[in-house]
């Protein structure tokens, strides 16, 4: 027995209207279905789901969801959601083109170009304080 994947990602949103025209403007994103509370998307195998859910607090954490992006498409991508108005909330200081930034409800979201093997390869070659390895 063992988990085999990220099944899906929900964020809680107070404006359901607002967030929907933000995500359906967002290249690879699939809108499924929606209702008066919610929404469901895909994006390549990610199942994302929209929820009103009035108790959404600040979030203050580095909890973040990341999309991947091809290297490509990275810098077309990020004037995109400049143009939708998406805040940056943190800048990029590790391997890999990173775009750290807000959806219209808080919610912090990352487009990244690379894979866990690249960042691991980096990491072997400078690691981080008290990094430890185990394959």
């Amino acid at each position: 027995m063992m988990l085999t994947g990220l099944n899906h990602l929900t964020l809680a949103v107070t404006d359901l209207t607002r967030s929907l025209d933000f995500y359906r403007q967002l290249p690879g994103l699939r809108l499924h279905a929606r209702w008066d509370n919610g929404a469901y998307f895909s994006c390549g195998e990610l199942w994302l789901c929209l929820s009103v859910d009035a108790a959404v607090t600040e979030k203050k954490d580095y909890t973040h969801y990341a999309f991947t992006v091809a290297e490509e498409d990275f810098s077309a991508l990020v004037t995109r959601l400049e143009t939708l108005g998406a805040v940056m909330w943190k800048s990029n200081k590790s391997e890999g083109e990173s775009y750290y930034f807000l959806d219209p409800e808080g919610h912090k979201l990352e487009i990244h170009v690379g894979t866990l093997a690249q960042r691991l390869a980096a990491c072997r070659a400078k690691p981080y304080a008290g990094m430890v390895f185990f394959d």
